[in-house]
């Protein structure tokens, strides 16, 4: 199959496809959307920027449109959970870009925004809701939303709605879904618990894989500098004025160090903007939109915007802090070399953080380049924590040649907190959403 009409899509919705630019399927839009449209359960391994959007929301689409009805009063024929805002506002954007000739609606439900609004929208129903769970179990509480009609379940992201600690939220939801219903699950890594999620709410599930666990866009070039980390800071402001027309995404672990790293982005004369857990919504969504229409050049960020941002034309990603969770790091880079562009992930690295480093290496089967500095070896306190191993590569690895960037040449805290989100049900939840 090399293009979408041999896929089994309508007529019309190819049509929406076709102008909306799409013209090739990626391999997760070849592989799943057959199947969804045959009626079958999925389970997709998938990372982000991979098409999974499309590769569920076309069929769906399809699927809801050959249906002819019309949603109940609060009721919704299909529903979509996400772990973040922005995922979800991004997949609604999506969606509706494929139905501006059809009269199927949909609607996204976040957190961080009047809940007041939410509920007169929903009360005439819709045909696709999209909903972090912490929100829609919020409006299920006040009685505004009615999701027994709901037929169609899809659970994207699914990996991190655990990590945050919606594991219980998401069993509730299930369970006040349609008990006949078609359940999509989509999730870049497959731990245990979600092979567990997908034996409880999925019936025969068909699995699709397009990529291994940790691997990382084919066309970003990754490097590390080494060095302490108090001189991290002034060290990220002049790799940022060596690119100062380049659009980038720096990560860091906390709230607090994000904000604190964008005020001396903005105090040495760098256009840069934060999007993190104390943001409000609309402050997320001017940020993210500065950053779109070029007012600002850099976007400093907590995982909370690992997932779920697509912003065309992102060449840079910096991790200032290394994550504490290695598929983290896979999630972060994702955002740049997109949709076959090239794109340059570019990781600081304290000797405090080599045992994260090493993981982040382990998992994408690779030696990361580089760039400055030489290898620390690992502490004592990450060699326990690995188990007493994992120093083979010593310290002092040297510099190797790699394609360079012109940035080449010149959580904790928020792993505790998903872990014990994890530990005590969905606490927590209404931040998270």
């Amino acid at each position: 199959m090399t293009d979408f009409q041999s896929l089994g899509l309508s007529e019309g919705l190819l049509t929406a496809v076709a102008e909306n630019g799409y013209d090739t399927p990626t391999p997760i839009q070849k592989q799943a959307i057959p199947l969804i449209l045959e009626g079958r359960d999925l389970m997709g391994l998938a990372q982000t920027g991979t098409g999974k959007t499309a590769a569920f929301g076309l069929p769906l689409i399809d699927r809801l449109l050959d249906e002819d009805q019309r949603p109940r009063p609060r009721g919704t024929r299909a529903l979509i959970l996400a772990p973040t805002r922005e995922l979800v506002n991004q997949i609604a954007k999506n969606l509706t870009s494929f139905l501006k000739k059809t009269p199927l609606r949909v609607t996204s439900v976040v957190g961080g925004v009047s809940i007041a609004g939410q509920i007169k929208r929903l009360s005439k129903g819709t045909d696709i809701l999209v909903a972090t769970p912490g929100r829609l179990l919020d409006l299920v509480d006040r009685q505004a939303v009615d999701l027994r009609s709901a037929s169609y379940l899809v659970l994207d992201e699914a990996d991190q709605m655990l990590d945050l600690g919606f594991i219980h939220a998401l069993r509730r939801i299930a369970g006040l879904v349609a008990k006949e219903r078609q359940t999509l699950l989509f999730s870049a890594t497959m731990p245990k618990q979600i092979n567990e999620l997908a034996r409880s709410y999925l019936s025969n599930p068909e699995r699709v894989e397009v990529s291994p666990t940790g691997k990382t866009a084919d066309k970003v070039t990754q490097c590390v500098h080494f060095m302490d980390k108090n001189s991290k800071t002034d060290f990220m402001v002049n790799l940022l004025r060596s690119n100062p027309k380049d659009l980038s995404l720096v990560f860091c672990r906390t709230k607090h160090g994000a904000e604190k790293l964008m005020r001396k982005l903005a105090q040495s004369g760098i256009a840069a903007s934060s999007i993190h857990g104390n943001k409000s919504q609309n402050q997320r969504e001017r940020a993210i939109r500065d950053l779109r229409e070029g007012k600002i050049n850099v976007l400093v960020a907590t995982d909370v915007a690992a997932r779920g941002i697509d912003i065309p034309g992102v060449s840079h990603v910096y991790n200032f802090e290394l994550p504490e969770v290695a598929e983290a790091y896979v999630h972060r880079i994702g955002r740049t070399a997109r949709a076959g562009a090239e794109g340059d992930a570019v990781a600081l690295c304290s000797p405090e953080e080599i045992g994260l480093f090493r993981q982040i290496e382990k998992l994408i089967g690779i030696e990361i380049a580089v760039a400055s500095g030489e290898t620390p070896p690992l502490s004592a306190a990450s060699r326990e924590k690995r188990g007493g191993g994992g120093n083979n590569r010593g310290g002092g690895r040297k510099m190797v040649q790699h394609r360079a960037s012109s940035s080449d040449n010149d959580n904790r805290e928020q792993a505790r907190r998903q872990r014990r989100r994890r530990q005590n049900g969905s606490g927590g939840r209404q931040n998270a959403a």
